[in-house]
């Protein structure tokens, strides 16, 4: 039998250009991969000793939207032991009219979280959580910026001097997802615009915290300006794919994705990262509203399982302040839809914490 001719690894790697590309890039992702979870592991360990904070975002003209009382939905969410709120200063509706303030709504916020003492993240600037995410007034939506930025920071001056006092006030958010381009109707994402706004929060309110979010599921890391005092994140799992599949969409990262970021950011960085927003509602396909699907439907991306679920995906991230976004979705299963699997859920998870 014929000896078959063996081939030398310098000829090999010679004649295997594609092949050993192949093997290098291999090479990289296995370290890397290797590198990212060594970090997201030692980041879990570090932070299991420290207490975990569940919190909620409470948006009052969204419970209005699903058809639910705005005060009677905060009351329910107080009762089931909700201690933690993230809540809106929406410029066109504090500032309807140029020059004047109405705070009506957000005082009863403070009232009650004061009453019950609940702690408070207070979302200043102009863009904000849930649609259109910049809420800017009628009255401004035609200035050039060098008119309405003053008008803007004048309205953030008094949110902040107006609630400062307040014994529930914990922290501030500044913006939302501020250079996040494909979600929402902004038009200016300047840095130079969220620095001054920044240093304006700072000068009226040195002693507390400012947190600045970052978009969901961006890479790198936030090293320009500002540098607030800590960062948080949106984690959502399960979309509605529009573009391409037509069908829910599960996002495949693994939690210690999500410890990897926050890790390597206490590594390079040395700031804090929270969960701004955790997935907690429905997401209603093809642009409906939730109010437009059926409850069948709705639980194709949320039931009583997958909100378990969700919460333990978000502990299982090592961080350990997490703010579930659809409180008021819960209140609306439970009091239109006479659904309260999902209240149950949250009951049971914020008396345990």
């Amino acid at each position: 039998m014929a000896k078959r001719p063996q081939l030398h690894v310098r000829e090999y790697w010679h004649k295997s250009r594609w092949h050993k590309l192949i093997v290098i890039l291999i090479l990289i992702i296995t370290l890397s991969v290797g590198t990212m979870y060594g970090v997201a592991r030692w980041y879990i360990r570090a932070q299991a000793s420290k207490p975990l904070q569940l919190g909620v975002s409470f948006i009052p003209a969204y419970a209005e939207s699903l058809g639910v009382d705005p005060q009677q939905t905060m009351d329910g969410l107080l009762d089931i032991g909700v201690k933690n709120f993230r809540l809106v200063s929406y410029w066109d509706q504090i500032e309807q009219t140029h020059g004047s303030y109405d705070f009506t709504q957000l005082d009863w916020q403070f009232q009650k979280a004061e009453a019950r003492h609940a702690k408070i993240i207070l979302t200043v600037g102009l863009r904000q959580p849930r649609w259109p995410e910049c809420h800017m007034p009628d009255w401004a939506q035609n200035e050039p910026i060098n008119q309405w930025q003053p008008q803007l920071e004048a309205y953030m001056q008094a949110v902040i001097n107006r609630y400062k006092g307040s014994p529930s006030l914990d922290k501030y958010q500044l913006e939302n997802e501020y250079f996040l381009k494909g979600f929402g109707l902004c038009t200016d994402y300047s840095r130079q615009r969220l620095v001054s706004e920044y240093n304006l929060v700072k000068k009226l309110d040195p002693g507390r915290t400012v947190i600045v979010g970052r978009s969901n599921n961006a890479l790198g890391f936030p090293t320009g300006q500002p540098q607030p005092d800590e960062f948080s994140i949106s984690v959502y799992k399960r979309v509605w794919d529009a573009g391409v599949t037509h069908r829910y969409l599960e996002y495949p990262y693994p939690a210690w994705y999500y410890g990897w970021l926050a890790g390597a950011q206490k590594i390079f960085l040395h700031k804090d990262m929270a969960i701004g927003e955790l997935q907690a509602e429905a997401w209603a396909p093809n642009l409906k509203t939730i109010k437009e699907i059926s409850l069948n439907e709705q639980n194709k991306s949320l039931n009583a399982q997958r909100l378990k679920d969700r919460f333990e995906y978000g502990k299982a991230t090592g961080m350990r302040e997490i703010y579930a976004w659809g409180a008021e979705y819960w209140y609306y299963r439970q009091q239109v839809l006479h659904d309260p699997s999902l209240w149950n859920v949250a009951h049971q998870k914020f008396r345990a914490n």
